[in-house]
């Protein structure tokens, strides 16, 4: 056997070569970003000290018009609303503006569909956090394209408002809060149909169903 092509320059090339290859492969392993509208969703993201995986995104429509786009993470993977809303560990909705809306307007469709979407017994129990994040879309006024929020659960802390990547205040202790706001979403009247599919894995087109959120 010639062995001239392991030895000197040759093995040098070869071993960069491994190295390379493994390089490509793993790079095409990782799952790439979803991106909707101009706005990209990362597979994964860090919250709490887990990895949350991208379980669905999808743009929210009225009408013809593209308001927001809005991605779902989750520890595993969930095909159903139950699943979501049961499944323990952190969880985030993260929303991106995709046009300027006023922020108390949105604050109260939101509020409404907590409200179209709960028991009165349960949204009696969301009234705290209701209050709070209406203090929170009141001193922003507007947002505009490009602006985004977060809704961060995390059990045995509670629910965190994130607007543009700051924290507003203390987390809302509540864990019927953040079901609630779940439930804009994934309830039985969401915000839009097609939405809910997309965030539970499904496709999303455009729609105009749902209350306006």
């Amino acid at each position: 056997m010639d062995t001239t092509l392991t030895r000197g320059p040759w093995r040098r090339w070869l071993a960069a070569a491994a190295v390379c290859a493994g390089s490509l492969t793993a790079a095409f392993a990782q799952p790439a970003p979803v991106e909707l509208a101009g706005v990209k969703f990362a597979p994964t993201l860090p919250v709490a000290g887990s990895t949350l995986v991208l379980n669905g995104a999808g743009i929210r429509y009225k009408l013809i018009f593209k308001v927001y786009a809005a991605g779902l993470y989750l520890a595993h993977k969930a095909a159903t609303p139950e699943a979501v809303l049961d499944q323990p560990g952190p969880k985030r909705m993260q929303v991106v503006m995709l046009r300027e809306i006023d922020a108390n307007e949105l604050g109260r469709l939101f509020t409404h569909g907590m409200e179209e979407n709960s028991t009165p017994a349960d949204f009696i129990k969301t009234i705290p956090g209701t209050l709070r994040m209406a203090e929170i879309f009141s001193a922003r006024r507007r947002l505009v394209a490009g602006d985004s929020f977060a809704v961060e659960w995390v059990p045995g802390a509670g629910t965190t408002v994130l607007v543009n990547g700051q924290p507003q205040g203390e987390p809302i202790k509540e864990p019927e809060f953040f079901r609630a706001l779940m439930r804009i979403w994934l309830g039985p009247h969401p915000a839009d149909r097609l939405l809910k599919s997309a965030l539970l894995g499904g496709s999303n087109a455009v729609s105009g169903s749902g209350p306006g959120q």
